[in-house]
């Protein structure tokens, strides 16, 4: 695990416990200490996830330090990436126009409308942790979920994972308006092209992202099955049909998915499928 400047390398002075893996962190044992948010982790935690000390616990080398304990949830949390995308951006925007105005910054500031690439990332994020809400009520014996993972390598990430019986969904949330399509082109005498069209807007290119999650997904789990699906929150869906199939990628609403995630039956391993992706696929 890669360790930045404010982290430090130390013993603890008693016992902690890792907030996800469970794994127990012993009096003097090395730990991660990271001084921008008064946490630690495991140097070499079996998820990779990073930890919290137990409201008894204190850091060796910094007694008069407060630890605060973060409630995160294990699974990840639904849209936090894009949550923290959206806030930096907002901040961005703001300080230019403070710098541009001067004194009257905060006026400009107050009447000016934020910007469309800036308000889509809380868009985004919004449409994340609905659906994160409804896959996490589905929790179970036989249904893991995973929330907001980072790729290994990218700067990309997974909106949702849910692991069933009868395999793996890779799910990507969007929150968009308009009816959801599947147009065909072509045929006979030229190549057939399958579009994606939400409205008026082509939404081809998120069937080859999800592609290309779906693929690094059975990278992990092998011979696991593994399902690549589009879940748009507020579309247009009709009332009766609607939901269509793409290049092996489920489009759909997300009273559908969660219909087909409870309906699910097969003989995979949830607990060590879940396992598996959440060490390889950390929190975003």
């Amino acid at each position: 695990m890669n360790e930045v400047p404010d982290d430090k390398r130390m013993k603890l002075r008693y016992a902690g416990t890792c907030r996800l893996c469970g794994t127990s962190l012993p009096a003097k044992q090395e730990a991660i200490y990271e001084r921008t948010t008064k946490t630690v982790r495991c140097v070499e935690c079996p998820t990779g996830i990073a930890v919290v000390l137990t409201a008894e616990a204190e850091v060796a080398d910094a007694p008069n330090e407060q630890v605060v304990v973060v409630p995160v949830k294990a699974s990840g949390d639904a849209g936090s990436s894009a949550r923290r995308e959206y806030e930096r951006r907002k901040a961005k925007d703001e300080e230019r126009l403070r710098q541009k105005w001067g004194k009257l910054g905060g006026i400009a500031v107050a009447l000016s409308d934020e910007k469309q690439s800036t308000k889509a990332w809380a868009t985004g994020a919004v449409g994340e942790e609905r659906l994160g809400a409804r896959l996490d009520s589905l929790v179970s014996e036989s249904i893991a979920v995973l929330h907001d993972r980072r790729i290994p390598g990218s700067k990309a990430n997974i909106d949702h994972i849910a692991v069933t019986p009868a395999g793996v969904w890779v799910i990507d949330a969007k929150r968009y308006k308009g009816r959801p399509e599947l147009r065909i082109e072509g045929g006979i005498l030229r190549p057939k092209v399958e579009k994606v069209l939400v409205g008026r807007r082509d939404c081809t290119k998120l069937v080859d992202g999800a592609l290309k999650q779906v693929e690094l997904v059975r990278e992990v789990v092998g011979d696991v099955p593994v399902v690549g699906s589009l879940c748009f929150v507020e579309a247009d869906w009709p009332l009766i049909g609607g939901a269509f199939a793409t290049r092996g990628v489920q489009v759909l609403w997300p009273k559908r998915l969660v219909k087909l995630l409870v309906e699910a039956e097969g003989t995979v391993e949830v607990p060590s499928v879940r396992e598996a992706l959440a060490a390889h696929f950390k929190p975003a």
